[in-house]
C-alpha cells in the first residue's frame, strides 16, 4: 500500500502514525504517573504539569468540586505551604463550565466579563487566552474542570478540547479516588483529634489552664496563627480573655457589644471574614498596638447546655487561605465540647471556692467541729476540736468514731450511731470528756445528721462547746454568792 502512495503522502501518513503513536505512548505514560499516587496534592501537581505540557500552555489549573460545600477548589504549592483557592461552583469561567458541562475556548480573556482580572493584577501575569473543559467521570458526572491559560503558539483549538476530553477519562477515576481517600483520611484524623482533644480538656478542672489549653488546641485544629477565647463576665458586662506571657497570665477585657467579638456574642451568630480590614466591625487599633496583622477571622459563640452564650472563640489567620465551611463545622463541634469542659471547670471553681469559704468559717469558730462520713469515719476537724481534745489532726482523721471515742468516752460513739439510725439530732449538756493523762474537760455536745439532696444519710457532724472555764468561774463565784444569783449568769 505504501508503494502505491506518492512520496509526499507517505511522509504525511508516516507523520500521522508517529503522532498517534506518540500520543498513545504519552497517555500510557500519563496513566502510569496518575496511578502511582493517591495524594490529592501530588496528583493535582502532576495533572497541572501534564495539561500544560499536552496543550503547550503557559500554565494550567485544575478545580475539583467539593460536594459538601458547593465550591470549586484548587491547591497551589508556594514555598512550604499549600494554598487553597475556593469559590462557589457557579462563578467565573470555571463555574460556567462546571454548571453547563460544556468546554469553552476564549481567544481574548480580557474581553470576557466572567474573567477575573484581579488575579493577573496581583501576580503580574497577563492571561491571553483560555481553554476550560469539564472533568467527567465514567458515569458522566462532572467532578471538576481543567483550565489552561495562554497557549504558547496561536490559540486553543477543538483538537485541544479532544485531548482534554481523553485526558479527563484517564484522570477522573484517579482524582475521584484521591478525593475519597483524602475525605476518609481527614474524617479519621478529625475524629481522632477531636477525641484526643476532648479527653485532654475534660481532664483539666482548673479554669485558667483549661482556657489556655482550648486556645492552643483550637489554633492547632484549624491551622491558624492564634485563637483567643473570650468569656462573658455578667458583673461588668465585659468579655475577658487571658494571655500567657512567660510565667505570668495577663487578662484583657473588652465591652461585650464592641467589635467582631461583641457582635458575635450579642447576636449569637458565626462570622467568617476572609479580609478583616474590609469589615467595618474590625478594630485595626489592636493591630497597630501589637504590630500583628490580622487577615482572616472565624468567630463563633460558645453556648452552654441551656443555649445561653457564655463566651466566644475567635480564630485568626488561617494558614494557606481563608477559613472554609469545613473549618466552621470543625470549630462548631469543638466549641460544643469546650463549652462542657468550661462549665465543669466553672462548677469546680465554685465548689472549690465554697469549700475554702466553709473551711474559713470552720477554722474561725471557737466551738470544736468534727464531721464523719456514712461509714462513721472522721473526715474533718477544726483547730478548736484539736485544742479541746488535745490531739493532732493525724491522730483523728480517718479513724472510726468507735476507735477515737472509746473507753469512758465510748458513749459518744453510741450516740453518733443512734443519730445516724434515727436521723434525729442529739443534744448533751454539761458533761465530762476524759482526756489523755487523766484530765477532763467539760463540754456541751450536739450531734446532727448530714443529709444529701435526696434525704439520704451522708454522715454526721459533732459540735463541742468547751465550758470548762465557765464551770470554774461559777465554782469560784459560789463561794461568795447565792446559787440563785449564780444561775442568772
Amino acid at each position: 500500500m505504501l508503494a502505491a502512495m506518492s512520496e509526499k503522502r507517505q511522509e504525511t501518513f508516516i507523520g500521522r502514525v508517529a503522532e498517534i503513536f506518540d500520543k498513545i505512548t504519552a497517555f500510557i505514560d500519563i496513566s502510569k504517573r496518575l496511578a502511582d499516587t493517591i495524594s490529592i496534592d501530588r496528583l493535582l501537581e502532576r495533572m497541572v504539569a501534564i495539561v500544560s505540557d499536552i496543550l503547550n500552555a503557559d500554565r494550567s489549573t485544575i478545580f475539583l468540586n467539593d460536594k459538601e460545600t458547593g465550591e470549586l477548589f484548587s491547591r497551589v504549592a508556594e514555598g512550604g505551604l499549600v494554598n487553597e483557592i475556593r469559590f462557589p461552583n457557579h462563578l467565573g469561567i470555571a463555574g460556567a463550565v462546571f454548571t453547563k458541562g460544556e468546554p469553552i475556548i476564549i481567544h481574548d480573556a480580557y474581553s470576557d466579563p466572567r474573567f477575573n482580572k484581579e488575579v493577573d493584577k496581583k501576580t503580574g501575569y497577563r492571561t491571553r487566552n483560555i481553554l476550560c473543559a469539564p472533568i467527567k467521570s465514567r458515569n458522566n458526572e462532572i467532578i471538576g474542570v481543567f483550565q489552561a491559560h495562554s497557549k504558547k503558539e496561536g490559540n486553543f483549538s477543538k483538537d485541544d478540547i479532544t485531548l482534554l476530553e481523553v485526558l479527563s477519562s484517564q484522570a477522573s477515576a484517579a482524582l475521584q479516588n484521591a478525593q475519597l481517600y483524602e475525605q476518609i483520611k481527614k474524617a479519621m484524623e478529625e475524629e481522632s483529634q477531636l477525641l484526643e482533644v476532648t479527653t485532654a480538656i475534660s481532664r483539666e478542672l482548673h479554669l485558667y489552664p483549661l482556657l489556655l489549653k482550648i486556645m492552643e488546641t483550637t489554633t492547632e485544629i484549624l491551622e491558624a496563627d492564634r485563637s483567643p477565647l473570650f468569656m462573658y463576665d455578667e458583673k461588668t458586662d465585659t468579655l475577658w480573655s487571658i494571655v500567657a506571657q512567660g510565667e505570668d497570665i495577663r487578662e484583657i477585657r473588652i465591652p461585650s457589644n464592641k467589635g467582631i467579638a461583641g457582635f458575635v456574642f450579642t447576636n449569637g451568630e458565626l462570622v467568617n471574614i476572609p479580609d478583616a480590614y474590609q469589615d467595618a466591625r474590625f478594630n485595626p487599633e489592636v493591630d497597630k498596638k501589637t504590630g500583628y496583622r490580622t487577615k482572616s477571622i472565624l468567630c463563633m459563640p460558645v453556648m452552654n447546655k441551656a443555649g445561653k452564650t457564655i463566651g466566644i472563640i475567635q480564630v485568626l489567620n488561617k494558614r494557606g487561605g481563608p477559613f472554609t465551611t469545613v473549618d466552621e463545622k470543625r470549630l462548631r463541634a469543638f466549641s460544643a465540647q469546650a463549652s462542657i469542659a468550661i462549665e465543669n471547670a466553672k462548677l469546680f471553681d465554685d465548689v472549690l471556692n465554697m469549700k475554702n469559704y466553709n473551711e474559713s468559717i470552720l477554722e474561725s469558730m471557737s466551738n470544736g467541729v468534727i464531721t464523719l462520713d456514712a461509714d462513721n469515719k472522721i473526715v474533718k476537724c477544726n483547730s478548736a476540736a484539736l485544742r479541746i481534745f488535745q490531739v493532732r489532726a493525724e491522730e483523728m482523721i480517718d479513724l472510726k468514731s468507735t476507735d477515737f471515742f472509746k473507753g469512758t468516752n465510748g458513749w459518744i460513739a453510741n450516740r453518733v450511731t443512734q443519730v445516724m439510725i434515727s436521723g434525729i439530732p442529739d443534744l448533751t449538756m454539761d458533761t465530762e470528756y476524759d482526756l489523755p493523762g487523766g484530765k477532763t474537760v467539760s463540754i456541751n455536745m450536739t450531734i446532727v445528721p448530714l443529709m444529701n439532696v435526696k434525704k439520704e444519710s451522708m454522715g454526721s457532724m459533732l459540735i463541742f462547746e468547751d465550758i470548762t472555764q465557765e464551770k470554774r468561774l461559777k465554782g469560784t463565784m459560789a463561794r461568795y454568792m447565792t446559787n440563785i444569783i449564780i444561775q442568772r449568769f
